[in-house]
């Protein structure tokens, strides 16, 4: 099978695998895991913040930061594609008791004119508006990465409103690898990012929340309530950090790949997709006659794994564990099937 599912299905390879076996370790909730502490810090250090917080997953990471940035009842501003709003199971209202603004962004985009609008006023009978949360690179906007300019704008309307500022970078790699935008200029306008190990990265599991000594404090004990705290996990943090050290150059190929998937999609008239707009490892098609599970099917029959995203839509992910020639080779396959 070429699964294109998404970049999550990415898998330790050997190098990886003994950095894991070789990994010194220790009990991280007593803060004595060596390898999660080098981790931590080399995050914190990429990303150009003060401290950071090794998680199981994307979504405790974000949820950490949610916590640690409101009260309840307080409301948060997101775009309304945006991982925390559709894809968390509803955390933000169960673990922080907060309420969701969503806004229409342009592709995933917001203006800093719709942000500042959308901030209440200090009124008895409103929710407070606290925090204001973005995505880096775009997931439902095809991997769209977030322009600098946009974000500076934003954070130009939080700081003067003196909200928080949060960022879900679970992609922010391939931000900086399609761009040559360090990770630490996107991360400088927030208070706090989060970034993920497990995607293009190809580490078996992980995520890191960074931000200031105080607020990344807080989170760990949040982490602990949340049922986060783990052992030794160096196991897992040396893997993270391997990642680090060898896969992110890898990323730039990851792009490669879905640019050549986009041009051979295109060229199949029940598609529709504009291979342009293509700017890291996220392909996202429209079925013509909305029939995306039969595409699904047809796919799957054909060797090949994608994700619907929408009743018409469909989502193709590529990553280090598929080859350009395994692109190749899914182009013939799809081109055999659809275009004959």
């Amino acid at each position: 099978m070429i699964d294109l599912r998404s970049d999550t299905v990415t898998r330790p390879d050997e190098g990886m695998r003994r950095a894991m076996y070789e990994a010194e370790v220790g009990d991280d909730v007593f803060g004595e895991d060596p390898t999660v502490r080098r981790l931590e810090e080399t995050v914190a250090a990429l990303l150009g913040k003060e401290a950071a917080l090794f998680v199981p997953s994307g979504t405790m990471g974000n949820q950490l930061a949610l916590k640690v940035h409101t009260r309840p009842a307080d409301e948060v501003i997101v775009e309304r594609t945006c991982h925390i709003f559709n894809y968390e199971s509803g955390a933000p209202g169960l673990l922080s008791g907060v309420v969701l603004h969503p806004l229409d962004g342009d592709r995933g985009v917001l203006t800093a004119e719709q942000v500042e609008a959308a901030i209440r006023p200090v009124y008895d009978w409103t929710a407070r508006t606290r925090l204001v949360c973005l995505e880096n690179t775009l997931n439902q906007a095809g991997g769209r990465v977030y322009p600098l300019e946009a974000i500076d704008a934003i954070g130009g309307v939080v700081r003067r409103h003196g909200l928080r500022f949060h960022l879900d970078g679970a992609r922010l790699w391939n931000a900086t690898a399609a761009t040559g935008i360090p990770e630490e200029t996107y991360a400088a306008p927030f208070d706090t990012v989060n970034v993920c190990f497990s995607k293009g990265l190809g580490a078996p599991v992980g995520s890191a929340l960074v931000g200031p000594c105080d607020l990344i404090a807080e989170a760990r004990r949040y982490r602990k309530l949340f049922g986060g705290g783990m052992r030794q996990a160096g196991i897992l943090a040396a893997a993270a950090l391997y990642a680090l050290a060898h896969h992110r150059p890898a990323l730039a190929e990851d792009h490669a790949k879905a640019r050549r998937l986009a041009e051979g999609l295109a060229a199949v008239p029940t598609f529709h997709l504009d291979p342009a707009l293509v700017e890291t490892n996220i392909v996202l098609f429209d079925v013509v006659d909305g029939d995306a599970p039969s595409v699904l099917a047809a796919l799957r029959e054909e060797g090949i794994l994608m994700v619907p995203f929408g009743p018409a839509t469909v989502r193709a992910t590529t990553h280090r564990d598929v080859s350009m020639e395994d692109i190749e080779q899914a182009i013939t396959r799809i081109h055999r099937r659809f275009r004959t």
